[in-house]
């Protein structure tokens, strides 16, 4: 049974009991790990210094604990709570960015597979939500790098079908099922697409793959967030109950 240390976003807790929790923790180098925190709600002395401030939803702390092959819960031991996020309890918005965050991560990761550049870009995300005129760029940014870091990032240089390279237009078309740009025609019945997307939001995009989103207008940050939701849901195949936080948002 493998002893870990390691860092921690929790993306999800239930309470297991009057004094303990079942938890889904992002970490660092163990990928999404689901444990159980036995004694975490107690506040005794030797219960407090083992769960040090708590294991609370979209904190970030050093989580330490036993990986059992034989069940699908990890026993977590300990917990230090280094970064409590305290702007997701008092700016609305950043708390429902924060919550679809969590699910999109719980939802695209399998269970103990390492995910490094997401944790990373979860955790910065977390950080750059504090700025609320960052909130959208910064929620954009952590669709894009799970997407890629999965392995679905999206084909904005060539269509999808043909394999042509695509000409500069006023409009593209987005083929969800193909993974990128197509110049196909648009199903209206079929809602994976493929949907029409404007030059703007598909330049957004291609910004966003070269790191330089200079004077981008929020408007077509927001185009950029709903269809990189609207891809993530025809992959998942559901839609998340906090993605619509970015689908009902229209401006």
């Amino acid at each position: 049974m493998p002893r870990f240390k390691d860092q921690a976003i929790c993306i999800r807790h239930i309470d297991w009991s009057q004094t303990s929790q079942v938890v889904t923790l992002l970490t660092e180098q163990h990928g999404k790990l689901a444990g159980l925190a036995r004694g975490s709600k107690r506040t005794s002395p030797s219960s407090s210094a083992r769960f040090s401030g708590g294991i609370e939803l979209l904190t970030l702390g050093q989580a330490v604990g036993v990986i059992k092959a034989t069940t699908d819960l990890a026993s977590i031991t300990e917990w230090d709570l280094q970064r409590a996020y305290p702007h997701l309890r008092r700016d609305l918005r950043a708390h429902q960015l924060g919550l679809y965050a969590a699910d999109l991560v719980g939802a695209m990761l399998a269970d103990r597979d390492p995910h490094p550049i997401t944790f990373a870009a979860m955790a910065a995300f977390l950080d750059q939500i504090t700025d609320v005129a960052m909130q959208s760029l910064g929620m954009l940014c952590l669709q894009w790098r799970v997407l890629d870091d999965c392995g679905f990032r999206p084909e904005l240089e060539r269509d999808v079908v043909s394999g042509q390279t695509l000409l500069c237009r006023a409009t593209y078309r987005f083929d969800a099922q193909a993974g990128g740009l197509t110049m196909q025609p648009v199903s209206q019945d079929d809602l994976r697409g493929p949907w029409r997307v404007r030059h703007e939001t598909v330049q957004v995009l291609r910004n966003l793959r070269g790191g330089d989103l200079a004077e981008t207008e929020a408007i077509v940050i927001d185009r950029a967030n709903r269809l990189l939701c609207v891809y993530t849901r025809a992959i998942l195949d559901r839609e998340l109950p906090t993605m619509r936080f970015l689908l009902d948002a229209r401006r």
